[in-house]
């Protein structure tokens, strides 16, 4: 797939809950065909701090408006760089990057869609992209508390949403594997991205229940395109470049399960 270096302009910055901001840029030509899954890199200019782009997961591709959307969590001067812009100001990418999700081949596959944290950021593209085919995901979304929980109603116009919180102030109480629905239904297919170790629970139990399941890894990268190799993760298939042949890994290629 071709890459293209851009210069977006940023159409709005939405602060959310905690740390998290939404970036909706825009371009004056049509964007890019993108894939759930894929991320961009990110230039951030006026950091002295910040000598290499930051790696962020295309949130959503909004191509009634040629909008692309950042879930952006401001943890460093990086990231805390890029969502102290404001509408107007333009923003570097190289994209689209990466390999994405695997998508349904008939809409009668019943797909689980598991996100925690900033880690929801791909599913919701995911999730359109799945409904325009008219298939109907089922979204799984973790949480510390309600507070942390992120863009809800907008998962919601594309699927069914479960929610669990580790201290129970919203949906059923406990880690994303704890939900109940994973006893009540069976799914053909997961998709999950967000912490480590809550991807290696979901791949774990996808393992058990016989269920093919792909997961994001979010190994730091600063290339982008397997130039630099300081993202090589260590997989059944010898040592690979998360950012040229993932970030999305199918659990059979990893070595959690060994």
């Amino acid at each position: 797939m071709k890459k293209y270096i851009l210069d977006l302009k940023v159409k709005s910055v939405e602060k959310m809950a905690g740390r998290y901001s939404l970036l909706k840029l825009t371009s004056d030509q049509p964007l890019p065909t993108m894939i759930p899954g894929q991320f961009v890199e990110v230039r951030v200019d006026g950091s002295a701090a910040t000598y290499l782009r930051r790696p962020i997961s295309i949130n959503f591709v909004d191509k009634d408006h040629n909008e692309m959307w950042l879930l952006v969590a401001a943890i460093g001067d990086g990231t805390k760089h890029i969502t102290s812009l404001v509408e107007g100001d333009n923003l570097n990418c190289v994209l689209p990057l990466g390999r994405g999700f695997t998508l349904p081949d008939s809409a009668s596959q019943k797909f689980l869609l598991v996100g925690g944290g900033v880690g929801v950021a791909p599913l919701l593209y995911m999730g359109k992209v799945m409904a325009d085919m008219g298939c109907q995901p089922t979204f799984l979304l973790g949480a510390r508390s309600d507070k942390d929980l992120l863009m809800i109603d907008e998962f919601e116009k594309y699927g069914r949403v479960m929610v669990t919180t580790e201290d129970g102030s919203q949906g059923e109480k406990g880690f994303v594997t704890n939900h109940s629905i994973l006893s009540n239904e069976h799914f053909d297919f997961i998709a999950t991205c967000g912490p480590k170790p809550m991807m290696m629970a979901v791949a774990k139990y996808a393992h058990k229940a016989g269920i093919e399941c792909e997961v994001s890894l979010e190994n730091m990268m600063a290339c982008g395109l397997g130039a630099c190799l300081c993202c090589v993760e260590k997989t059944n298939e010898g040592n690979l470049c998360v950012c040229k042949e993932g970030p999305v890994f199918n659990i059979k290629q990893l070595l959690w399960l060994n």
